[in-house]
């Protein structure tokens, strides 16, 4: 073997992490009284969103899962503008009984735009997660709910079950877990499996120790992401094109604090977002995991100023890494696409338990 290529770090693909949930999601789909019914709407004649739509539909069929995919605006007629009739669609989704999940094929109109659409669909169907509700408890490390809050009309933060931070990932009696957005729940899923995440730490801190950075602070998933991370333990550099900031439930403590006089709270129930003076540089150095998921296939992440030995997850549509990233990257996974569908179906999964409860 040549030397060079022995030093390189392993090249991770999806596929192994994914299966690890293949036989969960196949266990819990057998146990359905109901075929669920997850159905896509795809809007626009965006490429990628049509290749998203058909991979979901894919991985759908291999495992059991009723996928519609439902075509409106652009996608459906050339006489059609991008995006038009999709609120309707979601709607007749919403009402539609026989409908356990919906997905929309985002981007769309742009930030703001679909970012209300995101709100249009139903919380009891929102199978990525997108949902005022569901982002509000992943901000406050509300981690379990009530499913009956799930069905309120309005856009009131749903009431906590409890706040403090909890040492087990079973759902309190009466309580389910809130869903979380899918990228980033798969992001931690492939952390799990590279041993970023510590096993043996307590529930709610098994990235204690672990300095993250992720590039590109999306409301969809840079941001989410971000606090999702620290809320379990890790130090988060979030970049993004004009600014930089730091996620982390450690209370930050003045130098030449004394050790008899620092609060014997050695965490907050939920992260906090400080400021940084950090350069991209100097957070690439120091960080354990480098995360990068921006929209650009110019944009490359410097290899040379990567740490030695961390983990590199890119999760753009473009390769935001360059190619020697596995000179210095021990672990390097280009693509999450397939871990990201997992978890989708076992939101969808999820969300017709709880709308049998």
């Amino acid at each position: 073997m040549d030397s060079a290529a022995a030093r390189k770090g392993l090249l991770l693909k999806a596929d192994p992490i994914a299966a690890t949930f293949k036989d969960e999601v196949k266990a819990s789909l057998a146990k359905c009284t109901t075929r669920p019914r997850l159905v896509g709407i795809l809007a626009t004649t965006s490429a990628p969103s049509k290749s998203y739509a058909e991979f979901t539909r894919r991985q759908c069929e291999e495992l059991g899962v009723d996928y519609v995919l439902k075509l409106t605006g652009a996608a459906a007629s050339p006489e059609l503008g991008e995006g038009e009739n999709v609120e309707e669609a979601i709607i007749e989704a919403n009402e539609d009984d026989s409908i356990h999940g919906i997905m929309v094929y985002f981007p769309i109109f742009g930030v703001q735009q679909d970012h209300y659409l995101q709100q249009v669909v139903s919380p009891l169907k929102d199978v990525e997660g997108l949902h005022f509700k569901f982002h509000y408890n992943l901000y406050h490390n509300i981690r379990f709910i009530e499913p009956k809050s799930l069905l309120a009309s309005t856009n009131s933060p749903p009431a906590p079950v409890s706040t403090d931070v909890v040492d087990t990932d079973e759902p309190p009696a009466g309580t389910v877990k809130s869903i979380i957005p899918c990228t980033p729940l798969a992001i931690v899923k492939c952390l799990e499996f590279t041993g970023v995440y510590n096993k043996i730490l307590p529930y709610g801190d098994k990235a204690y120790g672990k300095t993250i950075t992720i590039i590109n602070r999306s409301e969809v998933v840079g941001r989410p992401l971000a606090a999702l991370l620290s809320n379990d333990g890790a130090r988060v550099i979030s970049v993004d094109i004009d600014s930089i900031q730091e996620y982390t439930k450690r209370p930050k403590v003045p130098i030449g604090t004394s050790s008899e006089s620092i609060s014997v709270q050695k965490y907050h129930p939920r992260h906090v977002v400080h400021p940084s003076h950090l350069t991209l540089k100097e957070a690439l150095e120091m960080s354990d995991v480098v995360i990068s998921a921006v929209p650009s296939s110019t944009y490359k992440v410097k290899t040379e100023w990567l740490k030695d030995g961390c983990v590199c997850v890119n999760i753009a549509a473009d390769k935001n890494f360059e190619k020697d990233v596995r000179d210095k990257a021990s672990i390097y996974i280009p693509a999450v696409g397939k871990v990201t569908v997992l978890m989708l179906i076992r939101n969808l999964l999820r969300l017709q338990q709880y709308q049998n409860v």
